[in-house]
């Protein structure tokens, strides 16, 4: 690998409390290691344009705590055909960015692990997405912020659920993934968490729920990944209703999850992986992410991860099933 003067950054996809964090640590530890640090403005669709800033120590002051990228992102489709990624390696080029530091999730994985095999471009990864679904990493970036967030909002709609003796049916975000739903579901004390990996048992949902009446129960708290059923809670909603009648109302959470300052968890974890990335461009790395696994931050085969899926915790999914009931 070619010596590196300077690293490229940029944040991409979907937003994720902790990705200031995580650029703040990068910015600071390259400067530390006498790099250059250059940030792409909105993401992947940002280095096909160009969009380039330079960035000092002053750069990223006081970011920490703050939510969002103010890098900005975007999801770029046209970053998936070649000769986008070709058009890339030449504005990096351009620029004299030697290697490529990219905090996202799966999907920007995806395009800098194109962008390393075709181009020879030095490229790492930071994974950072609230639905903590990169695989072989235990936490993505702003995980932890969004499940606090969620369970907050669980917690008030819960006092409600009480005074009024409803079923809520809450939405979370996770399409494919029911990491979140499961961690919030779990602290909540949903009596029903449905999600992607799983399977819907509407039936085993509505027995538990016509359960918990006959014991007593008078409101109940179900947590519904975005993407457990078609139609998401609602959908889950209506079919537990025509088996128990019970009254109820639909909370969709949608992208507060996503916003917020991040938690400490979140700060710190955004922190030693930035770093950590700076670290791996310089050992002469390239083509991997950083994760954390048992606590220890490791750096990961992009070719290894990508196109995995972590599977659920059945140790959790079994715990949430015995305290719910």
């Amino acid at each position: 690998m070619a010596t590196v003067k300077r690293l490229g950054v940029l944040t991409s996809g979907g937003d994720a409390p902790g990705m200031n964090a995580a650029l703040r640590a990068i910015v600071r530890t390259a400067i530390a290691e006498e790099f250059a640090v250059t940030g792409i403005v909105r993401g992947l669709a940002g280095l096909l344009e160009s969009e380039f800033v330079e960035l000092d120590a002053r750069s990223v002051s006081n970011i920490l705590q703050l939510g969002g990228t103010v890098l900005k992102t975007s999801r770029s489709r046209e970053f998936y055909e070649p000769e986008s990624r070709a058009e890339a390696a030449h504005n990096l080029r351009a620029a004299k960015i030697d290697a490529l530091i990219a905090v996202g999730g799966e999907g920007t994985f995806e395009g800098i692990h194109k962008l390393a095999s075709e181009q020879q471009t030095v490229v790492v990864g930071v994974p950072a997405t609230i639905d903590n679904d990169v695989y072989g990493t235990d936490y993505t970036i702003g995980f932890d912020t969004a499940a606090n967030t969620a369970l907050e909002s669980i917690d008030k709609i819960r006092d409600t659920a009480a005074s009024h003796d409803r079923a809520f049916f809450i939405e979370v975000m996770g399409r494919e993934c029911g990491a979140l739903a499961l961690e919030v579901g779990l602290s909540g004390g949903a009596e029903a968490i449905l999600i992607p990996e799983v399977g819907s048992d509407l039936d085993g949902v509505a027995d538990r729920l016509e359960e918990g009446r006959r014991r007593g129960k008078t409101s109940f708290i179900i947590v519904v990944a975005e993407g457990a059923v078609e139609g998401g809670a609602r959908t889950v909603a209506e079919a537990v209703r025509a088996r128990v009648g019970l009254r109820y109302r639909v909370s969709v959470l949608g992208h507060i999850q996503r916003g917020g300052s991040p938690t400490s968890f979140d700060r710190a974890l955004a922190s030693r992986m930035g770093s950590a990335a700076v670290d791996a461009v310089s050992g002469g790395l390239s083509d991997v992410a950083v994760g954390v696994v048992r606590g220890s931050i490791k750096t990961l085969e992009l070719e290894e991860i990508l196109g995995r899926r972590q599977p659920p915790d059945e140790d959790l999914l079994r715990i949430a099933g015995v305290l719910a009931s």
